[in-house]
């Protein structure tokens, strides 16, 4: 099992949900983060004056798929994320070593 962490601009989160939800993935945790990448934030303009924001607003999906889904997971996050601009994100993979399903005990694939 992998688990998938992918960091994305908020409104692609829609797209994403949709795209996974069509290969099969049926859980997913969503957490709003702020961070930023090369592009280094940019700066504002508030009641005249100028500031410079640091820490753009993020949102951080994390999932849980079994190997055989990783690929087609991850394509999926790729295809419906991308806008060919700065900012567009990351994919962290991760290996999973157990699950357990706190409801049932279930453990492995099945609780997924």
């Amino acid at each position: 099992m992998k688990k998938i962490e992918a960091v994305i601009k908020p409104f692609k989160l829609d797209e994403v949900r949709e795209a996974l939800s069509e290969i099969g993935v049926n859980g997913l945790t969503v957490t709003e983060v702020k961070g930023f990448g090369r592009q280094k934030g940019h700066t504002e303009l508030y009641r005249g004056a100028e500031y410079e924001v640091d820490f753009l607003p993020k949102v951080k999906i994390e999932l849980v798929v079994p190997d055989s889904l990783l690929e087609t997971a991850m394509d999926a996050v790729i295809r419906s994320a991308r806008t060919g601009k700065i900012g567009d994100g990351k994919i962290f993979v991760t290996s999973i070593q157990q699950v357990v399903r706190i409801r049932t005990g279930e453990t492995g694939e099945a609780a997924i």
